[in-house]
């Protein structure tokens, strides 16, 4: 078999695709706390490109979509597409999969407390809730593990299932003040906000999201197994595309009836960013493993090699820190440019000192994970 030929690819080989569409999503996501894209939609930029394109990175208030609202789609999409290479490379080092089976737990619970910390730092206390990334994650990762020993069938099946009672769940409920399904802080998952940590959560977010999107993390693995087959990588990338375009479809055509809200992942949320998900790891996998074009990885591949621990850095004020270090010189080296030029030189500063954490850690082989 020629390189060319090849499509198998086999346990302990990276996907360099994977590696650029989860360190591209990681380095967008750390850009969060630089306060770049605040500072892009400044008043004073209103009616310019800019802020057209910082209000792209912040999610939408209500029914719509933005970019920044896929983020957090491709990063559980992203978990489930290595699901299916971490347990081959495991088998292939002799692992049982009562082992593997054990391991996967334990890191379902792991997030789920890194999670539940990370709501500890504002109020002090400890709070019971699922909107952020670990947390939920902590639920979409395990089920989704379980589920792949199942056919692929059975896996589309079982994510649609998930989405219907989601949505009836929505439409039906039916105690008084909880039962308006589209409507802020009173639809079901707001109800289940209340029951589960006694209090809504701001800007609307429901812990409830957990489950619906788990769908996100099933059509990941999917994903992942289908790039494990023996199907050659054009048939791989037309189901690529035609699954994204699926979801987009759906997606956007529930949107008269169920609209399309993040904050409470609906149904029609949830098949599109799903299609934006699949579309996304098309692209990577056409550009990167069909046509070689592999010289611009690294850089993004290096921030996705260590995204847990990245990603609790810069949540726990790691970049807020560098910020009020290098702040006093950029805004005196750039005071030339104007107060808000000055403040985005020294955004995009902190945004490479992040990223150059994640090259030291690379290049001194540090890699931390659970």
């Amino acid at each position: 078999m020629t390189k060319s030929d090849k499509t198998l690819i086999t346990p302990g080989e990276r996907l360099l695709s994977l590696d650029l569409f989860r360190g591209l999503t990681m380095f967008l996501l750390i850009g969060e706390f630089t306060g770049l894209f605040s500072l892009m939609t400044s008043q004073s930029l209103k009616g310019t490109f800019i802020y057209w394109l910082g209000s792209q990175f912040h999610h939408h208030h209500w029914n719509g979509m933005h970019f920044w609202d896929l983020i957090q789609p491709f990063f559980m999409f992203i978990v489930g597409v290595a699901i299916p290479f971490a347990v081959a490379n495991r088998k292939k080092k002799g692992d049982s999969y009562a082992l593997i089976r054990k391991h996967a737990i334990k890191r379902a619970f792991m997030l789920l407390l890194l999670g539940w910390a990370l709501y500890c730092i504002g109020p002090g206390r400890i709070t019971f809730r699922f909107q952020n990334v670990l947390a939920q994650l902590s639920v979409t990762y395990l089920a989704s593990f379980f589920l792949m020993r199942y056919s692929a069938k059975t896996q589309i099946s079982v994510s649609i299932i998930i989405l219907v009672v989601t949505e009836i769940l929505y439409r039906t409920f039916p105690v008084a003040g909880f039962n308006q399904p589209f409507t802020p802080d009173h639809n079901f998952g707001a109800w289940f906000d209340m029951l589960i940590s006694g209090e809504l959560s701001g800007g609307h977010w429901v812990s409830f999201n957990a489950v619906p999107t788990t769908a996100h993390t099933i059509w990941g693995v999917l994903a992942g197994q289908l790039l494990m087959s023996n199907r050659s990588a054009m048939q791989k990338l037309k189901i690529l595309i035609l699954a994204g375009i699926i979801g987009l479809v759906v997606g956007y055509g529930l949107n008269p009836v169920t609209p399309i809200i993040k904050r409470i992942a609906t149904t029609s949320f949830v098949f599109a960013s799903g299609g934006w998900s699949l579309l996304a790891l098309a692209i990577s996998y056409w550009i990167v493993d069909i046509l070689k074009f592999r010289g611009w990885v690294k850089p993004f591949a290096i921030v996705g090699m260590n995204p847990l621990f990245i990603y609790l850095f810069a949540h726990v004020g790691g970049g807020k820190f560098i910020a009020h270090i290098i702040k006093p010189f950029s805004m005196a080296a750039f005071h030339w440019a104007g107060e808000l030029n000055a403040q985005m030189f020294s955004a995009l500063i902190v945004w490479y000192l992040l990223w150059y954490i994640c090259y030291w850690l690379y290049k001194n082989k540090i890699f931390i994970k659970i």
